[in-house]
């Protein structure tokens, strides 16, 4: 082996440790939707229960303390990637199990719990590992390989499962599913052998000695981010932004995998793997790079209501299939696309809006608080949308999902924007 483990070159690890960073979050958020759907769970149980599983990502700045202070982030990595992978296998044999739902959850919050702390853990890596340079450079790497790696878990995996029943297991849902999940916990494991091999060992992972305890040093970082200005507002805008996206995103795998009798479009297990969880997953990073264009050239400021606008009104495109049923994939698809462009571009705001108001001392603490509250106001209306789409039905749902867009529309324009934010220098 030649060189020092702490000059490792970056693309050795970084694109490897961010597909790890995507990949349980897809497989836990998206893909398990699909599965539920398919193993015939009411919709209802399937918002309010995967949403649920959103806890860990909202309540991660409580424990990232303790990932600081006790091991090395190293240690925490390779560790959390093993346990992941295990429950990845947990789950396979799970699926095939009586009460399979309740057994599948309880894993996959164990996995959940995991993947929230390797996510701590590997940014903060990310920053010790790397010098200034290479971490201006890497992020888009980093993000790149982060979205190829929820293609994997929201599309490649479901393609999987829907190739392998219709081949090979027939009726057998469960076995197919089951086959694509230990698929993905085997790879887990190859992820982490390889990481416990290749990752550096850099001079400043070392658990961090503060002078406060680990629930001291949160409590006062707590209460130096509840007491930003504009806080209020801030916050409101954190939970509202996105109020009719955790609802939609909860819904449309159902509704597009669903059967024609009961309002769905009735698309294969492939098609949905193709359409939402890959060529959706792309528009989505292609609107995220035209959004990022779009503010270095004209500012947040500038670019935030017609970004929110972007965000919610492509919805009515599942409007027009809920009432519609159209049978042409290829149309079908066009319109995934319209949403998940759309959401891309408007989504580039709502995380710069973060970035901005988190900048000052504490910064990272402030922004894992930020993700916090970003993750809350996914998670709880997703828990209440399957609810409301038994009481609606698919069509009024959507029309909901829309309506919900209006507490956003008022509270963007009370958040304090500087006029230059965002521009490239």
């Amino acid at each position: 082996m030649t060189g020092k483990r702490e000059d490792r070159n970056p693309w050795a690890w970084i694109p490897s440790l961010y597909f790890a960073e995507g990949l349980p979050y897809s497989i836990i958020m998206f893909a398990s939707v699909a599965m539920f759907k398919l193993l015939d769970v009411p919709i209802e149980d399937i918002a309010l229960f995967t949403s649920l599983l959103g806890l860990p990502w909202v309540i991660k700045p409580l424990w990232s303390p303790f990932v600081d202070i006790f091991r090395k982030k190293r240690w925490w990595i390779i560790s959390m990637q093993l346990i992941i992978a295990i429950a990845l296998i947990a789950v396979s044999f799970a699926v095939k199990s009586d009460g399979f739902f309740i057994h599948c959850l309880i894993v996959m919050m164990v996995m959940a719990f995991a993947s929230a702390t390797h996510d701590i853990s590997a940014d903060g890596f990310y920053m010790i590992a790397l010098r200034e340079k290479q971490q201006a450079l890497f992020v888009g790497i980093r993000s790149t390989f982060y979205r190829i790696s929820m293609i994997t878990g929201q599309g490649l995996i479901v393609i999987l499962a829907g190739y392998l029943g219709r081949r090979y297991f027939g009726d057998d849902k469960a076995g197919a599913w089951s086959v694509a999940i230990m698929a993905a916990g085997i790879l887990f494991f190859v992820i982490a052998l390889y990481h416990n091999f290749i990752l550096p060992r850099p001079c400043g992972d070392k658990p961090v000695s503060r002078g406060r305890s680990p629930w001291g040093e949160f409590a006062v970082t707590f209460a130096e981010f509840f007491s930003k200005p504009g806080i209020i507002s801030a916050v409101a805008f954190m939970l509202l932004f996105r109020l009719g996206e955790a609802q939609l995103v909860k819904i449309a795998t159902p509704f597009l995998l669903d059967d024609r009798l009961n309002g769905g479009l009735g698309i294969s297990e492939e098609s949905y793997g193709l359409i939402y969880g890959t060529i959706g997953v792309i528009a989505l990073l292609a609107g995220g790079i035209l959004g990022g264009i779009a503010i270095s050239k004209g500012g947040l400021r500038k670019w935030i209501l017609p970004m929110f606008l972007a965000l919610n009104l492509p919805n009515i495109v599942y409007i027009y299939m809920a009432f519609c049923q159209p049978e042409n994939i290829y149309l079908i698809g066009s319109c995934v696309v319209i949403e998940q462009l759309g959401y891309g571009f408007g989504f580039t705001s709502y995380m710069l809006f973060l970035i901005m108001f988190c900048d000052g001392n504490n910064k990272t603490a402030h922004y894992a608080i930020a993700t916090g509250i970003m993750a809350l106001g996914m998670m709880l209306p997703g828990m209440a949308s399957g609810f409301v789409k038994v009481y609606l039905g698919y069509t009024w749902f959507f029309v909901w999902v829309l309506v919900c867009a209006i507490p956003g529309f008022f509270i963007i324009r009370h958040v304090r924007i500087p006029d230059d934010f965002g521009i490239k220098g």
